[in-house]
């Protein structure tokens, strides 16, 4: 096999690749054998069928089935002799396949480029600090009094106001007709949460139990009832019940009934333990995104387009998703959502392609010791059995992600000891 390679980019090459006669004829012989076990040809015992009674009825099928077969087996050989690594499915342009000539194509793939100067120590980054104040605090015990809080009718009958749960049945009309499957009975919600649109909101504060209420409303083009989408609805509301939420006093015995703390005081201690935690987390998430940045503008190295659409793939199912979760039925991503997508997974293809060429350089690697310690880090991030996720990790391509994870951030650690970082 005699293979010519020739770059058409940074990431694009092209083999001319010859295979000679005499693997040619060998692997016709082998196909021309297998087709006569198989072949029924009337006049003919199984086997027994001659060569030219067989090309004459499968020498098209034979000629494909043999170009192909020489494509595999020596396209992978090809690039392991020239230390290729393609990132992309081969463009293969075949030649004629004749038995008793030598037998050529061309094949066509995208490569990881060849990075010869690497710029990734002395990134300079900022580490943002916030500090845990009493507010913060506050916030969080209050965030857990109304986990535990009641809901009571009012000690004297009074209009419904910002904060009270309401009960509610409701029907939708448009254009003085109902909308089937609109409406709703017993209907709960918390007036002044944002989970009404504002119009049935105001509509229904300051409203008595037994009162009725109307609303008109310009519904969006991607609501999810069929009915309403981009229509102006009129909704009719009847207020059937009040409650106030009634909330615990932040005091000793409310930490008590937690049941992990003794004092206010340690329950105040634990949520700022947890506060900060958070800080420091958001505060290295923030950083290592910033040298992440930094890393790819010092080296703007061409990256292959297919390795880009297929992260774009991945953000675009991505955002697709968040649509739906959001009631939301998009048919496409809008152009100007798209472009920032490519710019996005250009950048994050370039920074993989840098992080990975570190690793190389740095001879990191990620044996099964690395691999116990991500594992018990992911147990305790998601609350899975360490055990299960074990059995869990066994799956190949699992596994290669968790490894990728790793030793991404091994890299990151590595960038950011030699980092320039400064406190904001």
């Amino acid at each position: 096999m005699q293979v010519n390679v020739q770059k058409l980019s940074p990431v694009l090459v092209e083999f001319d690749v010859v295979v000679d006669a005499v693997r040619v004829k060998s692997e016709f012989d082998k196909a021309f054998a297998a087709v006569a076990r198989s072949a029924r040809v009337r006049g003919f015992r199984p086997g027994k069928a001659p060569r030219k009674v067989l090309a004459q009825m499968f020498g098209s099928r034979i000629a494909a089935d043999v170009a192909q077969r020489l494509v595999d087996e020596t396209f992978p050989k090809a690039t392991d002799e020239q230390q290729l690594q393609p990132v992309s499915a081969p463009d293969i342009e075949p030649q004629k396949v004749v038995e008793t000539e030598p037998f050529t194509y061309k094949a066509r793939f995208e490569i990881v480029p060849e990075i010869s100067e690497l710029k990734w120590t002395g990134l300079e980054a900022k580490r943002e600090t916030a500090a845990v104040t009493d507010e913060m605090i506050t916030a969080e015990l209050d965030k857990l009094r109304r986990a535990n809080s009641t809901l009571e009718a009012p000690a004297e009958a009074r209009p419904a106001k910002t904060g009270d749960v309401v009960t509610i049945d409701f029907t939708v009309e448009v254009d003085g007709s109902e909308v089937a499957d609109a409406g709703a009975k017993d209907f709960q919600v918390e007036l002044g949460a944002g989970q009404l649109i504002a119009a049935i909101d105001e509509a229904l504060v300051g409203k008595a139990p037994g009162a009725h209420a109307h609303a008109s409303v310009d519904m969006p083009p991607s609501h999810p009832h069929a009915g309403l989408r981009g229509k102006q609805a009129t909704f009719h509301l009847s207020l059937t019940d009040v409650k106030e939420r009634i909330l615990p006093a932040a005091d000793d015995e409310f930490a008590k009934d937690l049941g992990e703390y003794e004092t206010l005081a340690d329950l105040k201690k634990d949520l700022k333990d947890g506060l900060e935690k958070q800080a420091k987390e958001a505060s290295d998430n923030a950083l290592a995104e910033q040298l992440v940045n930094e890393l790819v503008k010092a080296n703007p190295i061409p990256v292959p387009p297919s390795l880009v659409r297929r992260q774009m793939q991945i953000t675009e199912q991505e955002v697709l998703g968040m649509a739906r979760r959001q009631g939301q039925s998009p048919s496409r991503i809008p152009d100007e959502v798209r472009a920032r997508i490519q710019a996005d997974s250009e950048s994050k293809v370039r920074a993989g392609l840098l992080m990975a060429e570190i690793a190389k350089r740095e001879a990191i690697k990620i044996g099964d010791p690395e691999l116990e310690e991500g594992m018990k880090e992911l147990a305790e991030q998601t609350g899975k059995n360490l055990a299960k996720l074990r059995v869990e990790y066994r799956d190949a391509k699992k596994r290669e992600m968790l490894i990728g994870m790793i030793l991404e951030n091994k890299v990151l650690d590595l960038i950011e000891a030699k980092a320039a970082i400064s406190n904001a």
